[in-house]
């Protein structure tokens, strides 16, 4: 009998919990496979909504993963900062079969030196900070390049997700998962994107989070120079 997949996703402070819990649900239907939420310890951590997540595992005792995902969210601001996380996905990076992420992940995955090199995507918002990092910024749902993955933003996470169990294990499974799901999206508007957003609303949502990009690009320069 074959060992079960282990699949592994970091949890962490204000992480954006449907980076993560979109990928998850998609994963603990792969039949056999481990999946593990990982942290530094196992204590309840906070997401950027109402949400309370907690670990089933800690760095210490992380088994070696088949995939290890980084979730985005603004609790990224610290990771691509944080050198015991960096470490930690070298570490798994080295042996695993795919080294992924979802949204502002990608950002952690860079700071680790690990897009070097690779296409790679990430939310719209940060697209142009994945330079720092020696990757080239790929504008699509979700970038495949060797065993890099990487997904867009936030709901792209279920995307990326999909397409990873169809190479994992093949598209029929994947296509189950899907039809389980019941993932078969009609957004009531056409504005999920900076393409298709009408010109109010890309005004209106860059007003809003321009407070949080002065802080990640701040954040993902001191990473970018200490890498060098």
């Amino acid at each position: 009998m074959s060992s079960p997949l282990q699949i592994g996703l970091l949890v962490f402070p204000r992480v954006t919990q449907l980076d993560l819990t979109g990928p998850v649900q998609v994963f603990s239907s792969v039949p056999s496979a481990q999946v593990h939420l990982i942290w530094k310890r196992i204590e309840p951590v906070s997401s950027d909504s109402v949400l309370t997540l907690t670990p089933t595992i800690d760095f210490a005792d992380c088994p070696q993963l088949d995939v290890i995902c980084v979730p985005g969210g603004s609790g990224t601001d610290e990771l691509v900062e944080d050198q015991e996380v960096l470490d930690f996905l070298g570490k798994q990076a080295a042996n695993a079969k795919y080294v992924t992420s979802v949204c502002t992940g990608s950002l952690v995955l860079g700071a680790a030196g690990l897009l070097k090199g690779y296409h790679a995507t990430t939310h719209w918002s940060a697209m142009e900070l994945l330079t720092l990092f020696g990757a080239t910024p790929t504008q699509t749902r979700v970038c495949i390049d060797g065993n890099r993955i990487t997904g867009g933003g936030v709901t792209a996470g279920i995307d990326f997700a999909l397409t990873l169990v169809s190479m994992l294990i093949d598209r029929t499974t994947a296509e189950a998962i899907q039809l389980r799901l019941e993932y078969d999206p009609a957004p009531p508007f056409n504005s999920g994107s900076p393409e298709a957003a009408p010109a109010e609303v890309l005004t209106l949502m860059k007003e809003r989070i321009a407070p949080a990009q002065v802080r990640r690009i701040a954040a993902a320069k001191r990473a970018a120079a200490r890498m060098m």
